[in-house]
């Protein structure tokens, strides 16, 4: 509650920052975690540049015998703020994995076409769309556009709190 960091709270899992929004945000199962046991987890975090300021993070990691091994980061969002982390996952067919990210409660006031959820160079707002591991795909719909952030799948969100691929279409 009071913006601390919150150590070894699962085993394998790195240090997350509890304050207001912020804490464990999302668990999610690989589509194949019958066979590979990977899972996903978003998070609040401290950010390197500034450990004062939190921002969001996903790590996966192999369940195994009751533990969480081989942990991995394999996203951090470009924004910060005081809440609104967002962080829901969700898988499509194909095996890529989108997450939504919250606007970190930037007031919806003023000229919104420079609000940072309508802003390319950032993470505010936004959906984004990676490989399993965490690479960008090379059809996303910013990967070649000057100053843009090549994960953004989608943009203009506030606090995206639920996200559900359709099965078929």
């Amino acid at each position: 509650r009071n913006g601390k960091l919150l150590p070894n709270a699962v085993e394998g899992l790195p240090p997350v920052v509890y304050a207001g929004q912020g804490g464990l945000l999302e668990v999610a199962v690989h589509p194949n975690f019958a066979t590979n046991r990977l899972l996903y987890l978003t998070y609040s975090k401290a950010k390197a540049s500034d450990p004062k300021q939190a921002t969001t993070g996903v790590v996966r990691g192999r369940f195994e015998n009751d533990r969480l091994t081989d942990v991995q980061p394999i996203f951090e969002s470009a924004s910060t703020g005081r809440g609104h982390f967002g962080s829901k996952i969700a898988f499509d067919r194909n095996g890529f994995i989108f997450i939504t990210l919250g606007d970190r409660q930037v007031p919806p006031e003023g000229d919104l076409a420079a609000h940072p959820a309508q802003d390319l160079t950032n993470h505010h707002g936004k959906i984004v769309r990676l490989h399993d591991d965490g690479r960008v795909p090379a059809d996303n719909p910013f990967v070649n556009r000057a100053g843009a952030r090549p994960e953004i799948w989608s943009y203009g969100h506030r606090n995206v709190q639920g996200i559900v691929i359709h099965p078929e279409t």
